[in-house]
């Protein structure tokens, strides 16, 4: 027998869920064990969410155990924890694939295994998605009936669709069954009053146990029936309001309640769910959980525990942290550069969403407590309230990734743009941001924005660039002002650099040339001046602009390059179909037809996973990619002559 197995006796012989449910319930204990050991080694060298996995184990065993997955359907929301899952169902010996180019996907995915159920990535999600396939096994009446399961966590619950979810699930005739994963813990501090509500609740742990043991007991007397739930939630909830003086949120969407039980009790936690699991009905079951569970380190530091990056198994010392002397990340150089504009100009205002260490909005927080607002998952409350907020005077800037301001477009639309309001919005993980996947990458913030009346669009080549926007959004006066920027390091250790304004719409011509002309927008400035000087070695002159803004477009360099008549090569880490390459292609259509155009970005499908340098690559807009496309133009203009 060999050592692995030898370590990992249970979990080395789990290919599937029926495996797990072939052991006895007194072996679940050990398959958590197990998970958590094997985790942690995998983890420590091939980095991923660690935390949120490290507390939902024993959860995910007994899900798996009670439910007959995959027929039973499981749905999980953002799937920040479903590590654990991935292993039980048939890709533990590929995990150490987990978030690489033509690997596993760090997230639930359809198209990777019949036991991810729905897409996850994004937050709350997963309640209207489990109802969606709850009332559909309903209405096609299938035999034997079919469970659905939605795991959301605590702070996934607060956002509006998981309430606009549980509103609907408790009007539609359905049998969902809602997972609360309660850790008191988002990547952040959990924020609101909805997490100070979730807290309180274990003050009835004894009048849940109390009525879950009733329940029980009436139920094998035949004294409650599925057909009498209706009319007896409804007494007992109202019996309960009177006695506690207090509302169940749930309940009093006539929801059936059960918890909070310990979330690391497996025994418990598989017993509930046998009893519940055939219930009638939308029901909650509650449990409280660690985050980090099983990691000293993670439970004490849960937040930077989050996705740690490498580290140490035995001591929990991450390695590589240090960057001293080099280039900083670009949302360290947005919060730095906001703090200091914000001590000099009172009137402005930070809003993350839940967000606050991943933005670097944390930065002002710390120094500016009271100007900084984290309104936890909640985009496009974010967005109006950055609104409100402008329409009464303040200057908000509001940072949020790419992919997730994508949840709060109408918003951008009708409660900022509609009113022209001065709300800038700091675009984190703009373009390709690497190891998360296609739920991830900031591929359309360019697209999706260019088309909104009164929207300015900009991004810097550079940390001083982005700087100086940042400056501008506070010095000139606008509507809407988008400012993008990508995940990672800059180019600049020395980033901090005196400030100025920037004139909207104008871009910088940082090469001349006459054979091929290159637009660009981002830093990708710096891949085309790269690959402008390899062309120059081969003869061909290429002159490169940054054009800094996508909206309103500079159209005197646009007329300068027409004049050129020389080939144009765009080239944006964005989506190719309505960013930079689209406005381009369309001014020239209109002005100097005859203009050949090649356009290089993110193409038109969904992007996996893999490092940001392998997705360029395959993507073809990096330098190498760059420098072909140059040279191809420059023979094809010279064929034409």
């Amino acid at each position: 027998m060999s050592d692995k197995i030898t370590r990992l006796p249970l979990l080395e012989g789990i290919d599937s869920p029926a495996d797990l449910r072939k052991l006895d319930p007194e072996q679940l204990p050990q398959v958590c064990d197990e998970i958590r050991r094997f985790l942690i080694s995998n983890l420590a060298v091939n980095p991923g969410h660690f935390a949120s996995s490290m507390g939902a184990v024993e959860l995910t065993v007994a899900l798996h155990y009670v439910f007959n997955t995959p027929y039973d359907r499981i749905v999980w929301d953002v799937g920040h924890q479903a590590y654990g899952h991935k292993i039980l169902t048939g890709r533990r010996d590929a995990f150490a694939t987990n978030r690489k180019l033509g690997g596993l996907s760090g997230f639930p995915n359809p198209a990777e295994s019949e036991y991810d159920t729905f897409s996850a990535g994004h937050a709350s999600n997963s309640i209207s998605a489990a109802l969606g396939m709850a009332v559909a096994s309903q209405l096609k009446k299938e035999t034997p009936r079919r469970n659905v399961v939605a795991v959301i966590g605590d702070a996934s619950i607060s956002g509006g669709l998981a309430f606009e979810g549980m509103n609907n699930a408790a009007n539609t005739p359905n049998n969902l069954l809602i997972v609360l994963n309660d850790n008191d813990m988002s990547i952040d501090d959990n924020v609101g009053a909805l997490n100070s509500y979730m807290a309180h609740l274990t003050t009835s742990r004894l009048y849940n146990d109390l009525r879950y043991k009733a329940f029980k007991l009436l139920k094998k007397t035949g004294l409650v029936s599925e057909q009498r739930r209706g009319a007896l939630l409804r007494f007992n909830n109202s019996l309960k309001s009177l006695l506690s003086k207090q509302q169940n949120i749930f309940e009093g969407l006539n929801i059936r309640y059960f918890g909070p039980f310990d979330g690391h009790d497996i025994a418990t936690i598989v017993r509930v769910l046998n009893d519940i699991r055939d219930m009638d009905g939308p029901r909650i079951l509650h449990l409280k959980t660690v985050k980090g569970k099983g990691y000293a380190p993670a439970e004490a530091d849960p937040a930077s525990w989050h996705a740690p990056g490498k580290f140490d198994p035995a001591t929990g010392k991450k390695i590589g942290g240090d960057s001293e002397g080099k280039p900083l990340k670009y949302q360290d150089v947005f919060g730095n550069t906001l703090l200091e504009l914000a001590q000099q100009n009172p009137r402005i205002v930070g809003i993350s969403a839940a967000m606050l260490s991943g933005t670097s909005m944390g930065t002002v927080q710390a120094a500016l407590p009271d100007r900084v607002f984290d309104v936890g998952i909640s985009e496009g409350h974010a967005v109006t309230f950055a609104g409100g907020l402008a329409k009464d005077g303040m200057l908000p800037f509001v940072a949020i990734y790419s992919s997730f301001l994508q949840r709060a477009y109408d918003h951008i639309i009708h409660d900022v743009a509609l009113q022209n309001l001065p709300v800038t919005f700091c675009i984190d993980r703009a373009g390709l941001v690497g190891e998360d996947g296609a739920t991830h990458h900031g591929a359309y913030d360019l697209a999706y924005l260019r088309t909104v009346p009164g929207m300015t669009i900009a991004s810097g080549r550079d940390e001083h660039t982005l700087r100086n926007l940042l400056f501008t959004a506070q010095a000139v006066e606008h509507g809407p002002l988008a400012i993008r920027y990508p995940r990672g390091a800059g180019h600049n250790p020395d980033w901090k650099c005196p400030m100025r304004a920037l004139p909207l719409g104008k871009g910088e011509k940082l090469r001349d040339g006459s054979d091929v002309a290159l637009l660009t927008l981002g830093p990708v400035a710096n891949d085309a001046l790269d690959a402008a000087t390899r062309a120059a070695e081969k003869g061909i002159s290429a002159a490169v602009y940054d054009m800094i803004f996508l909206k309103p477009l500079d159209t005197d360099i646009l007329a300068e390059v027409a004049a050129k008549g020389c080939p144009v090569i765009t080239v944006e880490d964005g989506t190719v179909d309505g960013g930079l390459g689209g406005a381009v292609a369309e001014w020239f259509s209109a002005n100097a037809p005859a203009v050949k155009i090649t356009r290089l970005g993110i193409p038109d499908r969904f992007i996996p996973q893999g490092t940001p340098d392998q997705l360029r690559h395959i993507c073809g807009f990096d330098t190498d990619a760059i420098a072909a496309a140059i040279q191809a133009a420059a023979q094809t203009n010279s064929d034409t002559k």
